[in-house]
Order: C-alpha cells, then sequence, then structure tokens
C-alpha cells in the first residue's frame, strides 16, 4: 500500500540530490493502496548545493498543534532550537563515516556512464557488525568504504542489503574486527513531542550533536516515486559540517531514525522511523528479502453522505473508505476486491471516512501504514462493504519490483537495455531516463513519454511488459533522413509485436523482403533499414561511436 516516488534533502556534499521545488497535486499512475496526494520526483544528483533542500506541501505540515502547544507552553526558545553542542571527543563513538563513490549510468547513451562522483555520511553502528545507511548514499556505488571516527582508519565494505523504495542500505565491512569496541546503537521508537538528538562528527571525530523536536508521525513521500511509508517530521537547526549526506537520529542513546530531508529555511526535517528501520533489519535478515508490501489499491475519502448513499453504507457504519482503483494482477484484485467497494478494516483496524486508523503508539495514521509494515506474502484480513453487504477476504499482500511495471519507477544498480541498429537507438522507456532531463522532468521531457508514465497502469494492460522506443538517431550511412526522429514508441519489427527489448533479436532475424520494417505509434508510421546493409556497416559504427557492444537486453 502507498499513497503515491521524489526529491529528498539533506546536506549535500559533491553531487547531492537538488531539492527547492513545490510540484503539483495529480493522480498517481501506479499507486498501490493510496489516497491522492502531492507527488514529488526524486532528484539526480547536480553538484555541491547545500541550501537547495525540499520545499514541503502545505499537506506534510500537518502538525500536532495540541503537542505543540503544550511544547511552547512549557519549553523557552532555548530548548526548542538549542545550539549545537560538541561532546568531549569520545575514544568510541557509536557512528562511523562512510564513503562512497557512485557512478549512475547515462540513460541518453545506455552504453555508457556518467561521471563518478563523492558522496559522504554517517553510518549507525549496529548489531551483527553492520552499518546502516540511507539506500542512495551506496546506490550505483564502485566502491564504498568505512572510516572509524577517532583514528581515521578505513576499510572497504559490502552492501549486504538495500531497499531503493524504503530508502535504507546495510553495510559490512571486509574486516571482521574493524568495529570491535564500537557499542553498536540499539533501537527504539519515538513520538510525537520527543526531543531527539541529530548525530554529526566534527572533522576532528568529535560528536556533534543538534538538537531536534519530533512534531508529526504520518505516511509520507520517500524518495522514490510511488512509495508511502511511515515518516518522522522534526524541527531541527542543523548546521552544515561534511559527511552529513546520511545522518542517525538518537533518542536516548538510541537509534531512532535515519536523517531523509532537511530544509535549511524552514528548518523542517524528515527521517526514516524506528518501524521502518526494524521492517527492513527483520527482511534483511532473511534468506530472501522480501521488501514492503502493497495492495495495489486507490482510495480516496467517503465523507460525503451523497456518496456513502450512492455506495448503499448503513447509517450505522461511521466509517469506510472508497475504493477507486484496483491495479490489474493486483493482491487486492487477486483476492476479489473490486473498485466502488467500501473498506472498513485491515488486519482488525477499523478505518474512519478518512483512510485512517488509531495506531496503539502513534494515534491517527493512513491504513497504507498497517499493510506496508506486514510482512511481503503473509495472509492480512480486510472488511470491505459491497451493495450494502459485509464481506471478509484475505489478501495476500506483496511487494511489488520496479520491474513488474511497464515503465519502471527506477532502475539503479543495473545497466539500462538497449539496441543500436542502423544508428537507431532502441531501449526500455524508464522514469530513470525521463530524469535524465534534470528535476524539472515531468515538464522538459517528451509529453507523450511523461503521459505514459503517470497514467501506465490504465494504458497498459496489453501484455507488453515495457515499452521499447526509439530514444534517438546516431548518424550513419543507414539512418539517412531519420536523424531527426526519437522518443518514439515502437510497436513492431518486422511484423512482430514487442513486449520488451528481448524480443528484438528476434524480431530482427526475419526481416522481410530483405528490409527491417520498424512500425511506430506515432508519426512516421513506419521507416525501413537495409538489413543486409545494416550487418555491413555494424563494425564501423561501433568504432565511430565507441560502442562497447550492440545491444544489452538482459
Amino acid at each position: 500500500m502507498d499513497s503515491s516516488r521524489g526529491p529528498k534533502a539533506r546536506f549535500i556534499p559533491a553531487q547531492g540530490n537538488a531539492l527547492g521545488k513545490r510540484y503539483k497535486n495529480r493522480p498517481s499512475p501506479v499507486g498501490a493502496c493510496q489516497s491522492k496526494r502531492a507527488r514529488v520526483p526524486r532528484a539526480k544528483p547536480f553538484g555541491f548545493l547545500i541550501s537547495n533542500f525540499e520545499f514541503f506541501p502545505p499537506a506534510r505540515l500537518t502538525y500536532s498543534l495540541a503537542v505543540l502547544a503544550l511544547v511552547a507552553l512549557f519549553a523557552t526558545p532555548a530548548t526548542l532550537h538549542a545550539a549545537p553542542v560538541v561532546a568531549s571527543t569520545p575514544k568510541l563513538v557509536s557512528v562511523v563515516r562512510v564513503n562512497a563513490t557512485d557512478q549512475a549510468w547515462d540513460f541518453f547513451h545506455p552504453w555508457t556512464k556518467h561521471a563518478p562522483y563523492s558522496r559522504r555520511g554517517l553510518g549507525a553502528v549496529l548489531q551483527h557488525g553492520e552499518v546502516l545507511v540511507t539506500a542512495e548514499l551506496v546506490e550505483n556505488a564502485n566502491y564504498v568504504e568505512l572510516e572509524r571516527a577517532e583514528s581515521g582508519e578505513r576499510v572497504p565494505a559490502t552492501v549486504v542489503a538495500i531497499d531503493h523504495e524504503a530508502d535504507l542500505a546495510l553495510l559490512k565491512p571486509v574486516d571482521d574486527h574493524f568495529l570491535n569496541g564500537i557499542t553498536p546503537l540499539r533501537i527504539t521508537d519515538a513520538v510525537v513531542g520527543d526531543h531527539l538528538q541529530v548525530w554529526q562528527l566534527e572533522t576532528t571525530g568529535a560528536l556533534l550533536i543538534t538538537d531536534a523536536l519530533l512534531t508529526t508521525v504520518e505516511v509520507g513521500r520517500y524518495p522514490e516515486d510511488d512509495v508511502s511509508l511511515l515518516d518522522y517530521s522534526l524541527t531541527t537547526s542543523l548546521q552544515y559540517r561534511d559527511g552529513s549526506f546520511t545522518l542517525p537520529i538518537v533518542k536516548g542513546g538510541k537509534l531512532a531514525g535515519i536523517l531523509l530531508r532537511y530544509d535549511t529555511r524552514t528548518q523542517n526535517a524528515n527521517a526514516i522511523p524506528a518501524a521502518v528501520i526494524n521492517h527492513f533489519l527483520a527482511d534483511a535478515a532473511g534468506k530472501n528479502y522480501g521488501g514492503f508490501p502493497r495492495a495495489g489499491l486507490l482510495f480516496s475519502p467517503a465523507r460525503d453522505p451523497q456518496l456513502r448513499r450512492y455506495a448503499n453504507v448503513p447509517a450505522m457504519i461511521a466509517g469506510g473508505v472508497y475504493v477507486t482503483h484496483v491495479e490489474n494482477g493486483s493482491p487486492g484484485e487477486q483476492a476479489g476486491i473490486k473498485e466502488g467497494d467500501i473498506l472498513l478494516s485491515v488486519a482488525g483496524r477499523n478505518v474512519d471516512q478518512d483512510g485512517n486508523y488509531n495506531d496503539p503508539v502513534h494515534g491517527k495514521l493512513s491504513l497504507i501504514n498497517v499493510i506496508s509494515l506486514q510482512t511481503a506474502g503473509s495472509t492480512v484480513p480486510f472488511k470491505l462493504l459491497r451493495d450494502g453487504k459485509v464481506l471478509n477476504l484475505n489478501v495476500t499482500v506483496q511487494h511489488r519490483p520496479a520491474d513488474s511495471y511497464v515503465i519502471p519507477p527506477y532502475v539503479i544498480d543495473k545497466a539500462p537495455s538497449y539496441y543500436v541498429l542502423g544508428g537507431l537507438v532502441l531501449q526500455e522507456l524508464s522514469r530513470e531516463y525521463l530524469k535524465e532531463w534534470g528535476s524539472d522532468w515531468e515538464k522538459k521531457a517528451p509529453e507523450r513519454m511523461v503521459y505514459y508514465d503517470h497514467y501506465q497502469s490504465d494504458l497498459f494492460q496489453d501484455g507488453r511488459k515495457h515499452l521499447v522506443i526509439l530514444s534517438q538517431v546516431l548518424p550513419t550511412e543507414d539512418s539517412i533522413g531519420y536523424e531527426d526522429l526519437g522518443a518514439l514508441v515502437i510497436t513492431k519489427i518486422n511484423d512482430i509485436p514487442l513486449t520488451s527489448i528481448a524480443d528484438v533479436p528476434k524480431a530482427l532475424e526475419h526481416p522481410i523482403n530483405g528490409f527491417h520494417k520498424i512500425e511506430f505509434e506515432e508519426n512516421p508510421s513506419v521507416i525501413y533499414l537495409d538489413a543486409r546493409a545494416v550487418s555491413e556497416h555494424l563494425d564501423d559504427m561501433m568504432k565511430t561511436y565507441g560502442l562497447p557492444a550492440v545491444s544489452q537486453t538482459e
């Protein structure tokens, strides 16, 4: 379940993510069990930027007024925004520096990568000799190392588990004795009103502690598109320090969260909470990592009396939300949930008219949280109302892999698929490709491609695994006259329908009268390439453009 994947913010070292824009509310294309909320696209690395952080929409500023009023009544301004304190230099602190050299693939030239860039953050030392960081710190990493705060000693590390949607990664040093003597952090929950600490390190290795007030606990948007999980909102006054891409949030000497975003203008921060961290760690400890599951539903509030009468909701039933969409092939559809159903409870938790339930720790939370914190593959009871009758259905919730989308929401830690045919660059459409247009990709990328991405769950129910597009044309002897073509969806090659880039090699085995016939959704509806000439000029084309291979289709 998900409320609808976005730029993240934090102190940004070289090639960090750029933030700082407000985005429009619009329906989400591939929601999992979600209400309609603003969707914040995930930014690409842009360089050394400190002050360009996320600008939260008003919906994210729903602070608990009662708690804040009590805090304001008994707290002085100094306690709310206390100056950072440099702790006396401890011999051993429960964090290590994490240095990563990352190198993302270039989706405009899918046979190569962008220039490498460095990121530096703090990792929380946990039990079993492991270190917890955000996934973005080590995504597309060529090399990762750990550095002890008190001595500067360094050692390479491996990524043993990573979840790009929860933005969490678990590292392990190659030297099993590297973390000896460091007391691991235990994990604890936090509630609204708690005074927490954000840990940073000075260049000397001394611990820099900044107070933070936990103002809100709610389901919020995570950096990867179409992902919403439990989220902490805090107010704090962080100072810039080198290596602040990932920072631990601490309560009473225990780990309460990991910094996710920070806005220097409003001094608002978001953090990954203990509940999400514990789910990730428990899953990572198993044989197969299952991820955070979904049900594949969209819902909207059911406060309108006319809507409730239309849905035949008896007056005695006070709660429930209206199911507006059920994804094709989703766990919800397989269990029998239909559009127009009224969802009354999930896993024994009653749902109110806004889609919230009463959490024993945090109070009102979105029902999305109930689903996302289940174990993938587990059976969850759903209580619904259909035509005035109560239904009890068991839904086997599952995580939906990015590759299962027609247009994958992210392609990380793997090479993009492509095929270069006589200078025509064929590849699969993904959101990673669209984001090559920059942080404002939703406006600058080809309009039709953005439209397909946004509404793919409604548009593509014809069995296609992925969309194959002609992204650009490299000028060659064989592509004369086609140089200006680009951003076109390919439907067939040699009369063979394409369901993914893997179909291209087989289709090319059957030229029609000596020509490769390539058909598109838009004009030009069809073009032709001389099959024999394309084959004869292959080596020259690869040498001219420095192609390591003519294709990558796995």
